[in-house]
């Protein structure tokens, strides 16, 4: 059971965050955040979910939140410890995601989720919404899920 905190964009949290997203979803691309690319969430919800493991208490996965409309939310960036994929994790940050956008008012959470993952989403109620397209040089497609 994770624990999870809306993350402060800028802190060392925020930061700790970056580290694991870069780690995940860019070092394998070849690719890395800009300065510029970083700034533009500053408006964004950054969750994280945490675990102890030993002492020590580590971002097990995080995901952001955009709201792209009044009733819509877009989630971005999930990512899970390398260490702690295949628990149960990716699960548990979408289903807290989830319910913080239905809390604050969001009708509908869309997504572009890579090819490889939208499996995973559909088995949590997420619909394919037209053709596949390229981002990050890889094959996307994008999906949506009825929060109310």
């Amino acid at each position: 059971m994770l624990d999870f905190r809306i993350i402060e964009y800028g802190s060392c949290d925020y930061h700790t965050m970056v580290d694991l997203r870069t780690e995940v979803l860019r070092k394998p691309l070849g690719l890395t955040f800009s300065a510029e690319q970083l700034q533009k969430e500053i408006n964004d919800i950054f969750i994280g979910g945490y675990t102890k493991i030993d002492e020590n208490t580590i971002l097990a996965g995080c995901c952001i939140l955009t709201p792209v409309s009044e009733n819509t939310v877009q989630l971005r960036q999930m990512a899970v410890s390398p260490l702690l994929q295949g628990k149960g994790i990716g699960r548990e940050i979408i289903v807290f995601a989830e319910e913080y956008a239905r809390n604050n008012g969001f009708h509908e959470l869309t997504m572009h989720a890579r090819k490889e993952a939208t499996g995973f989403y559909q088995k949590l109620g997420y619909d394919i919404c037209g053709e596949e397209f390229t981002e990050v040089g890889i094959p996307h497609y994008e999906m949506r899920k009825n929060l109310k």
